[in-house]
């Protein structure tokens, strides 16, 4: 655990180090939960942008996006159930005087019991070799056995108290599981309450006239209220979706974990409306193309694990997480949720327009069912940041941090590094950058020994270096070296744009999806 609390926070300071994510308003302090990204964190964040876009809407012919303002008619809040319901039940410790989620401190307790069966196995398997038997042996130890009896207590419990809405069962569970606060140690707890997340602002120019409006906790509203104008408009036939990229905000009381959990964020959402009846088949084919887009990118198939959901959200029959280890253990990055057609009856609802489909197929008019696939994009960052950082041994015996981004998504695709800077060498690297800075973003990198120009650039996650050396002004012949195996071949000068271009391009993540 410690190792891993390490990593995290050696990432967490890569990140600021190479001008990938600063805290926001740091020279004021700075302002808990809120981020900058800097000049490669953006390059990183609008490339995965670009993937995910690319992915629904090139690789789905009926899926098309749009892009809808942040502030909305406050009735639609009222309608989708977020002034009413959209809250986090909170527990403070009364010796630290700090507030906490009460459903994460229980799952951090589960996780716990989870990590003590594991060591279990971990250190059997470790004893007997190639003889043992997993399932055998968690069947039948008595430590595993009662980790797991005591597991599966704790959980019914918890699951039970969440879909009832019972708080006071989960002030309950906490005492019962003898957790503590993380700060003073202590069980000094107050009752659960109910936090509602939204930020409240007016809109009007006086005090008199002013209209209370939210900023968007979430981006669908804006996609739900949309839906007839998207389909009339694009002539689009049921089933078909709507994407979006946008920020939301929520007042996240407990926001903790870097950019994991923020106040200030940016979702990628979908919206797929299918017919009545078909929602679950759809909710499968999307559970699974999700899966597939993740996966796409080489981060380590067993990372990533489905987690369905304990208790239901008031508009789904189905929900399921696509959850990825992190240094603070698997995590929510992406949730898939059979919405129902709650959210268009409740516009109906509250607006008094319709919102329903015709289906020429079946001649009548009916409201959508939906299919929702919800990404959190500083949560996808950070996944990307999680799995391709690394420290690694070199043959001369230092240790290299480098960056193992897939190339699609590198900020920077190529560095031009002249051997001296002098001779012409540093013109010709100019003139290479200038003839594929329209194709890559290149940088043109002259300081420092050619090594720690090297290690600069694994830092940042740059895929290729082109080395210019004197033989480049008489054969126009370069050294490129590949960032992951630190390979390097000469190449023509005029190959570059073609032998960069296949192995950074977008295409190629988008045809592993399909694969």
């Amino acid at each position: 655990m410690a190792q891993q609390d390490d990593l995290f926070k050696k990432i967490i300071s890569h990140c600021k180090e190479y001008g990938f994510v600063f805290p926001s308003s740091e020279i004021y302090d700075g302002l808990s939960a809120v981020y900058d990204y800097g000049q490669y964190g953006s390059e990183l964040k609008n490339n995965i942008k670009r993937y995910w876009w690319e992915a629904m809407t090139l690789l789905n012919r009926n899926v098309v996006g749009i892009d809808s303002a942040i502030f909305m008619h406050p009735k639609i809040w009222k309608a989708s159930g977020h002034v009413d319901a959209f809250n986090d039940p909170l527990i403070d410790n009364k010796d630290s005087k700090k507030r906490y989620r009460a459903d994460v401190l229980i799952e951090d307790y589960l996780a716990k019991i989870e990590e003590k069966i594991n060591k279990e196995v971990a250190k059997a398997a470790k004893k007997f070799g190639d003889q043992f038997d997993e399932a055998q042996f968690r069947a039948t130890n008595p430590r595993v056995l009662d980790n797991l009896k005591k597991y599966e207590e704790v959980h019914t419990r918890f699951s039970n108290a969440l879909n009832d809405n019972n708080l006071e069962d989960l002030r309950e569970i906490i005492v019962d599981c003898e957790i503590v606060c993380p700060i003073s140690g202590t069980r000094n707890w107050t009752e659960v309450r109910q936090f509602n997340l939204m930020f409240a602002t007016e809109m009007g120019s006086t005090a008199e006239g002013a209209m209370k409006v939210y900023l968007r906790p979430e981006t669908a509203q804006g996609i739900f209220v949309n839906f007839l104008n998207v389909q009339k408009t694009g002539r689009m036939k049921v089933p078909f979706g709507i994407a979006q990229i946008g920020k939301a905000f929520r007042n996240e009381i407990v926001a903790r974990q870097f950019i994991f959990r923020m106040r200030e964020f940016e979702q990628m959402e979908m919206q797929f409306f299918v017919r009545p009846g078909e929602e679950l088949q759809w909710f499968e084919h999307w559970k699974s193309m999700r899966l597939k887009w993740h996966k796409a990118l080489g981060l380590g198939d067993t990372k990533y694990r489905y987690h369905d959901h304990e208790k239901l959200a008031h508009y789904a029959n189905a929900a399921t997480d696509i959850e990825f280890e992190m240094p603070f253990g698997f995590k929510e990055v992406e949730g898939i949720h059979s919405r129902t057609d709650f959210d268009l009856k409740r516009h109906e609802e509250f607006s008094g327009k319709k919102l329903q489909y015709f289906d020429p197929e079946l001649n009548q008019s009916y409201v959508p069912y939906v299919i929702e696939t919800s990404i959190g994009l500083d949560r996808m960052f950070l996944t990307v940041m999680f799995g391709s950082y690394a420290e690694e041994a070199t043959e001369s015996g230092e240790v290299r941090t480098v960056l193992r981004l897939p190339a699609a998504l590198a900020p920077v695709k190529l560095a031009v590094l002249p051997l001296v800077r002098k001779d012409g060498l540093a013109e010709k690297a100019q003139e290479i950058v200038d003839n594929l800075r329209f194709d890559f973003n290149c940088q043109l990198d002259e300081k420092d020994s050619i090594g720690k120009r090297y290690r600069r650039q694994d830092a940042i996650g740059t895929p290729y270096c082109i080395t210019v050396d004197h033989q480049s002004l008489e054969d126009n012949t370069v050294t490129i070296r590949n960032r992951d195996t630190m390979q390097q071949e000469r190449v023509a000068i005029e190959d570059l744009a073609k032998i960069i271009g296949e192995a950074t391009s977008m295409k190629s993540l988008l045809k592993k999806i399909e694969q």
